[in-house]
């Protein structure tokens, strides 16, 4: 109960200081919405505490409209982080937290435990990472009038399994509850709205009249999942990292991993830019990853604060984070000629010890996949075709990565 209140008091907090932000102009909902790129029924639900945005890009232009302060940035930049670890947290219903508790025994999917030792073995798929499999429970089994055991029927049980591994690949984020080896915890997003905010392409094996809108921002996971989409060009993974108590824990390293590399199919779809439009280009500092390289590297980049305040420089390990100071990691990785199977180590200390944990999507690699070559598309709302897929130019292509 404790946890879901203070989860609560994170999203409310970060939520008053949107509408105080907001109360200090004469502007609409609709009007900062149209500065800020999102619908005016986002904004107001980000204002009322209703959701939380995925990315700081959207809310760092809204305080710029707003007169926020430098120092007001830095403290809204902190509820935002705080808020985004409760929606990620809260995003397991009680029916996917039990699956996960009964999974592995405080390991969540797709968490690997980490020991000084180093990661354990992950098995891809919504299932529990090698030799950690869950202890059987014992029940009495149910009894017919007669005294006979009724048995119960197997395939309903496997049935049941399958809706619940389902339910948790579909998830929007991975997320790492705390374990008994690693002195932390994580959430990762691997279907953001970009850098700047504008929106990531999919390549989907689909012609555009079969092919839906772009969603809301927070609905992109699911978008992508019902349409079997690949990141196009282009991946930004987002990962919150945040100790389990008040002793320090230092994020020595990441590492880039990729398990896979082919060359991109001929004929596997067309490209989909999600971009609804920009507003003022405004980028965290990131790392930047290429996948075409014989061994990527996590490469600190700065930020881009589209000259407004302090200069975002770019920021290389190691970081520091604790339960009341969580840090958010930012990944941009794109790739020309390959079609790439990858995921993350990130390396810790904490007391004396250390230990590596895989950021991967529940379970699975991240995939990315070259653009090069491919029709585009951008959806058009307002213009020539409203309401329908339109061919986009090369050169406009080579614009829309981040």
């Amino acid at each position: 109960m404790d946890s879901i209140h203070d989860d609560a008091d994170d999203v409310a907090e970060f939520a008053l200081s949107l509408t105080r932000l907001k109360e200090r102009t004469d502007r609409s909902y609709a009007a900062l919405a149209r500065r800020v790129g999102v619908h005016a029924s986002t904004l107001h639900r980000y204002c009322s505490g209703e959701a939380v945005p995925q990315d700081f890009a959207g809310v760092e232009r809204f305080a710029a409209l707003c007169g926020a302060s430098p120092e007001e940035r830095m403290e809204l930049h902190h509820r935002w982080v705080m808020a985004d670890a409760a929606r990620q947290r809260s995003r397991l219903s009680p029916a996917r937290q039990a699956a996960a508790s009964g999974a592995s025994a405080g390991d969540g999917v797709p968490a690997v435990a980490a020991s000084g030792s180093g990661p354990a073995v992950q098995v891809p798929g919504p299932v529990p990472p090698a030799g950690r499999r869950p202890e059987p429970v014992s029940s009495p089994r149910p009894r017919l009038h007669g005294g006979r055991p009724r048995r119960r029927p197997v395939r309903s049980a496997a049935l049941a399994v399958s809706l619940v591994a389902a339910l948790l690949g579909l998830t929007a984020s991975a997320t790492a509850p705390p374990s008994a080896s690693a002195p932390l915890t994580w959430t990762v997003n691997s279907h953001t709205t970009g850098l700047f905010g504008c929106g990531e392409s999919y390549v989907v094996a689909k012609p555009p009249r079969q092919v839906p809108p772009p969603p809301y921002p927070e609905d992109i996971a699911a978008w992508a999942v019902s349409q079997r989409a690949v990141h196009g060009g282009t991946t930004g993974v987002r990962i919150t990292v945040q100790g389990r108590g008040s002793a320090a824990v230092v994020l020595e390293a990441l590492h880039v991993r990729v398990v896979g590399r082919v060359t991109p199919a001929s004929g596997r779809g067309s490209v989909y830019s999600l971009s609804d439009g920009c507003g003022a280009s405004i980028a965290p500092r990131f790392f930047s990853v290429d996948l075409d390289a014989h061994q990527p590297l996590a490469r600190p980049m700065p930020g881009d604060n589209n000259r407004v305040g302090a200069p975002i420089p770019a920021f290389d390990f190691p970081y520091r984070v604790s339960l009341q100071e969580p840090e958010v990691l930012v990944v941009s990785a794109s790739n020309e000629s390959c079609t790439c199977d990858w995921y993350l180590d990130l390396d810790w200390s904490s007391q004396g010890r250390t230990g590596t944990v895989r950021v991967d999507d529940h379970g699975r690699p991240f995939r990315s996949t070259s653009t090069i070559g491919m029709p585009g598309y951008r959806y058009d709302r307002i213009y020539h075709h409203p309401g329908s897929w339109v061919r986009m130019p090369a050169a406009d292509m080579a614009a829309t990565g981040d």
